[in-house]
């Protein structure tokens, strides 16, 4: 290995977990002191470095299935959400739901309850399968479309009239692009903006700062959706971003001696983990 690279090493203090997050670890972590274990309904954080500490102290990963056979046990809902077909597994099965939903995730749920109930023709922009879409679609008895961008929704038969819903964590240039081609072709969009600004500031808060370094690391887990789009936001703007997952993901032979370095991350990556990738660095 490299010695004495000397790098100058900067975290960036708008990186880390967004309040979503952080409410719902702080919640799992109480109880784990209180009790020793704790059951969660999927992965608590897309970041397997976060979720295989909490696993250390006691948290208990369930799937749907494990839920189904779970009895007179506490269950902690995520920061996601779930859709009420949960809620209603855990009445029937005498289950204490700690809800960790994230406060933006439960207004959009309300809000797309609201326009099914209208009987409105829902739309929603976000990533098939991911766990808040998961939530958002059962308010809808699975009824509402979801697309990942425009070429998949054109692939769709329009109505004339549409509501138009994203996920929370997905950029708000994207989801006004789509609203203005659809109307440029002549469709009546009725769009909610429901993107989440803590997510979405970050989009402006990261080009700043991966512009400042010479080499940037972004740190984020593999599932992180979030993580994946502030990546190419970086990239985009420091050709020499890296992404990484863990400190032995870092490979020396990418800095030159005195180099600045920038380290920054998903909404989902721990503050703890982005130290660790500061102290492996300034050891090079």
């Amino acid at each position: 290995m490299q010695s004495g690279l000397h790098l100058s090493v900067r975290i960036d203090s708008n990186s880390g977990f967004c309040f979503g997050v952080i409410y719902a670890i702080q919640m799992a972590e109480d109880l784990l002191d209180e009790q020793g274990y704790l059951y969660c309904l999927g992965d608590i954080v897309h970041n397997d470095e976060e979720v295989q500490r909490l696993q250390a102290k006691g948290l208990r990963i369930i799937g749907y299935e494990q839920l189904a056979a779970l009895r007179d046990e506490a269950v902690l809902i995520r920061a996601h959400g779930e859709p009420p077909s949960t809620y209603q597994q855990a009445l029937e099965n005498n289950l204490t739901l700690i809800d960790a939903s994230c406060p933006v995730v439960l207004k959009l749920q309300n809000r797309i309850k609201a326009s099914f109930d209208r009987r409105e023709k829902l739309y929603i922009y976000g990533k098939h399968g991911h766990a808040e879409v998961r939530g958002l679609l059962g308010q809808t008895h699975g009824e509402a479309i979801v697309f990942e961008n425009l070429e998949e929704l054109l692939h769709h038969e329009l109505p004339p009239s549409l509501t138009l819903y994203s996920q929370t964590t997905k950029g708000t240039n994207s989801f006004y692009n789509i609203k203005n081609e659809l109307e440029s072709r002549g469709y009546q969009v009725n769009a909610h903006d429901t993107i989440c600004r803590q997510v979405s500031n970050r989009d402006l808060d990261l080009r700043r700062f991966a512009a400042q370094f010479d080499q940037v690391l972004f740190v984020s887990g593999t599932k992180s959706s979030n993580g994946k789009v502030l990546y190419q936001v970086c990239k985009d703007t420091n050709p020499r971003t890296h992404f990484i997952s863990k400190t032995e993901d870092i490979c020396p032979s990418w800095f030159e001696p005195g180099q600045s370095v920038g380290i920054c991350g998903a909404t989902s990556t721990p503050m703890w983990l982005m130290e660790e990738v500061r102290e492996a660095l300034v050891r090079l």
